[in-house]
């Protein structure tokens, strides 16, 4: 059973990285890490944040067909104020605001990341930019349970090739909760964090160093209560689920 699991960035995969001990791999110009988990071949690829940066990369690695289940995973702000600090959360459907697509998750993964304990809501919204405002995030709350950038991509191209998708993410910020800088200035062109641009914003607004510091705890926290979840997930998946059928882009 071949499992992709996409993350944003190292941030969001370090804590499983450390648990599993995956082995960095390159296969033409796709640079990946593999771990061989119960019954599953995991290979987790980092896409850079955003849609397009998501979908190049994605690319790279589906379009072989050697994908059976595609797992788009990593952080997300919560939209609304029932979910908090932690929480896993997985989207029945996301919807790409960049595209104008929604993809459905296949049923099946999502009742079993249910079982597995994460939180099944209705829907992700897959931004094209950092959403950081909380009035921001209240308003959204209308549309989805939680916002984060790449799942609509990496699913979409998922649903193409022929795999099952699903989006599970780690709450990092609340719905109340502003972000302590606004990230969409310190990234790179390849979806990249630019720590001298966080330095130089860190310079420009030196009140939001404590605020970064306990964002940064909290996205850690979070990351590590992922990983916990994605190492029970993948092996349930790889244990209890068939390859026919998959996520359905409208």
């Amino acid at each position: 059973m071949r499992v992709l699991v996409t993350f944003a960035v190292e941030a969001e995969f370090a804590p499983w990285r450390k648990l599993r001990g995956f082995e960095k791999m390159t296969k033409g110009k796709a640079q990946f890490f593999r771990a061989r988990i119960g019954a599953s071949e995991v290979n987790v690829l980092l896409t850079g944040v955003g849609g397009k940066n998501a979908w190049l990369q994605a690319t790279k690695v589906i379009c072989d067909g050697e994908v059976d289940f595609c797992i788009s995973s990593g952080l997300a702000g919560a939209l609304r104020p029932e979910y908090h600090l932690g929480d896993v959360l997985a989207a029945k459907e996301v919807q790409a605001v960049g595209s104008q697509r929604v993809v459905a998750a296949d049923a099946r993964l999502v009742r079993l990341a249910e079982e597995h304990g994460a939180r099944a809501v209705d829907s992700f919204y897959s931004a094209d930019r950092v959403i950081g405002l909380a009035t921001e995030k209240r308003e959204l709350g209308r549309l989805a349970d939680a916002v984060e950038m790449e799942s609509g991509a990496v699913l979409y191209e998922a649903a193409a090739f022929g795999a099952k998708g699903i989006a599970i993410r780690g709450i990092s910020d609340a719905a109340d909760q502003d972000l302590p800088l606004d990230f969409n200035r310190v990234m790179t062109s390849t979806g990249e964090v630019s720590i001298p641009r966080v330095l130089g914003e860190m310079v420009r607004h030196p009140l939001s160093t404590a605020a970064l510091v306990r964002f940064a705890t909290q996205s850690r926290a979070a990351a590590e209560k992922l990983a916990a979840f994605l190492d029970r997930y993948v092996q349930a998946v790889g244990s209890s689920m068939s390859t026919t059928s998959g996520a359905v882009a409208r």
